[in-house]
């Protein structure tokens, strides 16, 4: 069993354009766990903030406009411990892991593809929200187990 000792056990949560699913995976993780975790989200490619996603999280009081979309190379994203690909393009696209890095892949759809109204597409990003919390959730069950 892992000890929380000196170093932070990081976490990476990679999408294709690190504008909605990694950015609400990263403020949710951050919020949920303790300082003995740091989080960061990447993308394949750089896409820029969603609105949707600043808005859905500002709903909960988390505010991620400062933020920004940031790309992963190979070399950094070596340096996590674990890497959760949050969909199949930026799995298929990910930059080659040691074996050092663990891998979990979470298959959620992507809210900016999604099409209709202003309150629809609200809809849709809470709900993409949800899902990523739930994740979180069981993510921070299963970890803390790990390292008691």
């Amino acid at each position: 069993m892992k000890e929380l000792v000196t170093e932070k056990n990081k976490i990476l949560f990679l999408c294709t354009g690190n504008s909605c699913r990694s950015q609400i995976a990263e403020a949710l993780a951050q919020y949920e766990f303790d300082d003995n975790f740091y989080f960061y989200s990447a993308g394949v490619e750089a896409h820029g903030m969603n609105p949707y996603t600043i808005k859905t999280l500002n709903e909960l009081g988390i505010d991620v406009s400062n933020k920004n979309s940031k790309v992963i190379n190979n070399e950094k994203i070596n340096t996590f411990d674990l890497v959760i690909t949050l969909c199949g393009d930026a799995r298929d696209k990910c930059p080659i892991l040691k074996s050092s890095v663990n891998h979990t892949h979470w298959d959620i759809k992507d809210p900016a593809i999604f099409e209709g109204t202003e309150e629809e597409t609200l809809f849709e990003y809470r709900r993409i929200r949800n899902l990523i919390h739930e994740k979180i959730i069981s993510l921070k069950t299963k970890l803390m187990k790990e390292f008691k």
